[in-house]
């Protein structure tokens, strides 16, 4: 499947370049190379490549800024970062800007890099969810062998150090503030250090539809924070691929249910799953382990909180609510030491 592929490797060690690229020619790879940020812009200028490669630590245009400007510029380039650094807050920054794979230096495998390749290149080519960092967590028929030593410093590291594992999470968490049209969202958590945290992730359409959820990090004590990133990923990929001609949250928690069943890495997780429509006020909510109350000037309505996810959520109920002109809030309950509001309202004109 690597044959005839045009990979472009932008990294500023001529030893490591040159042996990656030595490898990737044996596999029947098409290679570009650019010595660093800058020349990979001007690279991608030239050609569009099917997969790119690239390291943090570069000079003139650092790694991580170089992969900032390709997501913004060019999204549909799937991008893998090989870096000398575990450390989390450049995972937790690569992932925000789409960064399909995280690979540490020196690769002790060579076919660590081979299955990534693959892993990545099979995602965009088919219609298989999740594939985004957490990918392989759940792929059935690949090498798991390989797999497992690529992910084993990502999941030994998040199970055996808390405060790493929480440092990624809270790295994740989107801006706490975010406008669309005449309505906007904003979030208000408070919550001990030493408790894995609430994880939300949202994303507005261009049809004024958010899609959201939250997810409890702290609920599986072992197994967290790997089910959360797992989740993220599938989340990701649904709204990708299926939100723009879907509203089903059922599907949504079917698809992840799915991930969870065949990933190796996961175990049931208390959630909550939400879409809001700017252009009727309507929000519909399910929950997935997580209660909830939803607050307007006009009425105070309780969600009570059903099976968790990898527990049976596809079978929980969908809740249909409204939000009033103005706008409510949404709290979570039931979150141990721990408070967790999004609120939604209407911008004045």
């Amino acid at each position: 499947m690597l044959e005839g592929k045009d990979v472009l490797v932008v990294e500023d060690d001529p030893v490591f370049r040159n042996m990656i690229c030595g490898f990737l020619k044996s596999q029947g790879c098409m290679v570009r190379e650019a010595e660093d940020g800058l020349k990979g812009l001007q690279a991608l200028r030239e050609v569009i490549p099917d997969i790119l490669l690239c390291d943090l630590a570069m000079p003139i245009l650092s790694g991580m800024e170089f992969v900032e400007e390709i997501s913004m510029q060019y999204p549909m380039v799937p991008v893998i970062v090989i870096s000398g650094t575990g450390d989390m807050a450049d995972v937790a920054t690569a992932l925000r800007h789409g960064v399909k794979d995280f690979l540490i230096k020196p690769l002790d495998n060579i076919m660590v890099l081979k299955a990534s390749l693959l892993s990545v290149l099979r995602a965009q080519d088919s219609s298989e969810e999740g594939r985004d960092f957490t990918n392989q967590w759940f792929g059935a028929g690949e090498d798991k062998s390989v797999i497992d030593e690529e992910l084993e410093w990502h999941i030994k590291e998040l199970q055996d150090n808390p405060i790493i594992a929480r440092e990624l999470l809270v790295g994740l968490m989107p801006e706490t503030e975010s406008s669309f049209g005449d309505w906007q969202l904003n979030y208000c958590v408070l919550q001990s250090i030493d408790v894995q945290p609430v994880l939300l992730d949202y994303t507005w359409l261009m049809d004024g539809r958010l899609a959201f959820y939250l997810v409890d990090s702290a609920s599986d004590s072992e197994q967290g924070t790997a089910t959360t990133l797992l989740i993220r990923a599938l989340f990701n990929d649904y709204i990708r691929t299926q939100m723009a001609d879907e509203n089903n949250l059922n599907h949504l928690i079917q698809l992840i249910e799915k991930g969870m069943k065949h990933s190796d890495y996961s175990s049931p997780i208390k959630g909550l799953f939400g879409i809001f429509s700017a252009y009727d006020r309507s929000l519909n909510v399910i929950s997935a382990g997580l209660g909830a109350v939803l607050q307007t000037s006009e009425e105070t309505t309780s969600i009570m909180a059903q099976p968790w996810l990898g527990q049976g959520a596809i079978n929980n109920d969908t809740i249909h609510l409204s939000l009033s002109d103005s706008g409510g809030r949404l709290s979570l309950s039931e979150i141990d030491s721990a408070s967790f509001s999004v609120t939604l309202k209407r911008l004045e004109s």
